[in-house]
């Protein structure tokens, strides 16, 4: 991306720190030296900053702040709330928020920006400042350099005592699930009457709070909440992954339920279980949102390059067209503009609708996930069965300081320089009909290896064979 900067001790994987600036805001582990983490020095300093340009200009500003559930969250939000303030700017806070209410806060109260405070899916030990412009959007890569420069160089003039912001409270879960459940392709209706039973994994954060509330408001009466304490204690790795997920899949059978919900600790991304415990497959929550929004209104779609594709294959059975992007939110949310996209997301779960808002969300995801299911009326199970089968294997390889990711791209390049590769993020080489995509995280110091096929095994051989040249390479 257009800056990144890692630092990473690995002298015991339990006590690696880290501090990632990129585009998607800054996000580090808490605790230790500043510059080093995401300390309560560079947390002031970045929110001071992003404030500053924020208010540049303007007589008066107002941002909206939320967090999720994590440990270190009402920390992390004090810090920023009285910085802003400090600035003479006004805050909505909604405290325990999601991603997706902040973004539709920000863009209904028509407020100045946002900061979103969450990690996402990472560990408990990170956390995060997720910076929103005035349309609820993750700022621009022009504005982000800005915020990394300013915030260097500490540039900052703060108010007068006679001038210092206001806060002002706002629990913003009962306009959220309005919002959901007044959304046009939205059937609450059909969905009530299929009577479901959800099984809900709120991996202790504000899905907990969230999803079922949505769940009560579609219609739905029996859900199981697991993990639903707001403590930032993850039962278990926070990131929606299969492996992640065996406990919710083991209830789902357990208690007879229709289907299994999972999402992540900020509630913006996505998956699904089927009733005999099966994952329905987190590339697949796109798929079938899309399925559903391209049968009721013709259009394009967009995806990451990372991502199934079966998206493709859905787009064009309905008569649109699908584009892909760069990895990352803003990048799809650009390509969608761009080609008037109607759905569009990643393959991690990330649901996009553009005409509710150009950010991913669990939520609206969920609903139309649902009204999908209740016109099916077959089953969770017999819904996936209609879409092809592909296999993607996801990997990663942890970078330690100093590695030159470039040169080791540049010899991977070489390699296979008789097939066709997309140099746009990272490198995806391509095989006849299968993929493997390899690029840095714009979140975490590591490298991510995605491949697809249509079988499993060779997709995982595929992401096997590009592992083993990273390492040589190195």
């Amino acid at each position: 991306m257009y800056f990144c900067r890692l630092i990473l001790d690995t002298k015991s994987q339990h006590n690696k720190v880290a501090l990632i600036k990129s585009i998607s805001g800054i996000r580090g582990t808490i605790g230790g030296k500043p510059g080093d983490n995401l300390t309560p020095l560079d947390i002031v300093k970045f929110a001071a900053a992003y404030g500053k340009i924020m208010a540049s200009g303007k007589e008066k500003t107002t941002i909206v702040v939320g967090r999720d559930g994590r440990i270190s969250g009402a920390m992390v939000q004090s810090l920023v709330v009285n910085t802003l303030t400090g600035l003479g700017i006004d805050v909505l806070d909604l405290g325990l928020s999601t991603t997706p209410s902040v973004e539709l806060a920000v863009k209904l109260e028509k407020a100045d920006g946002g900061i979103i405070i969450t990690a996402s899916h990472n560990p408990k030990e990170w956390n995060a400042l997720k910076l929103l412009n005035s349309d609820g959007e993750f700022i621009s890569a022009e504005t982000g350099a800005q915020v990394l420069e300013l915030a260097a160089n500490e540039n900052f003039e703060f108010a007068t005592v006679d001038r210092l912001g206001q806060v002002t409270t706002f629990d913003y879960l009962q306009k959220t699930i309005d919002a959901v459940i007044q959304y046009p392709l939205v059937n609450a209706k059909q969905i009530k009457k299929q009577d479901f039973k959800v099984v809900v994994d709120g991996i202790n954060s504000t899905g907990a709070m969230y999803v079922p509330a949505l769940l009560h408001a579609l219609g739905i009466n029996e859900v199981i909440v697991l993990n639903g304490a707001i403590t930032g204690n993850f039962a278990h790795n926070p990131e929606p992954l299969p492996e992640h997920l065996t406990h919710l899949s083991a209830e789902v059978v357990k208690q007879q339920a229709h289907l299994g919900i999972a999402v992540d600790p900020d509630v913006d991304r996505l998956c699904f279980v089927c009733e005999d415990g099966s994952l329905f497959g987190e590339e697949y929550t796109l798929v079938a949102v899309a399925d559903y929004v391209l049968g009721k209104i013709k259009g394009n779609s967009v995806s990451n390059m990372s991502s199934t594709r079966a998206l493709k294959d859905i787009t064009i059975k309905h008569g649109g067209q699908y584009f892909p992007s760069a990895v990352g939110e803003v990048n799809v949310v650009k390509k969608m503009k761009e080609v008037d996209a109607i759905i569009g997301g990643e393959g991690n779960g990330g649901i996009i609708v553009p005409d509710f808002h150009y950010g991913r969300d669990a939520l609206i995801g969920i609903a139309l996930f649902l009204s999908h299911l209740a016109s099916h009326n077959k089953g969770i199970k017999s819904l996936r069965n209609t879409y092809p089968d592909y296999f993607i294997s996801k990997n990663k390889i942890e970078l330690t300081n100093g590695t030159d990711v470039k040169g080791i791209f540049e010899k991977i390049k070489n390699k296979y320089k008789h097939n066709p590769i997309n140099t746009e993020d990272g490198l995806k080489i391509e095989f006849e009909n299968d993929w493997v995509h390899l690029r840095t995280s714009n979140t975490e110091p590591i490298i991510r290896i995605y491949a697809e096929s249509d079988l499993e095994t060779k997709a995982a051989n595929m992401a096997m064979q590009i592992m083993r040249d990273i390492k040589e390479f190195s």
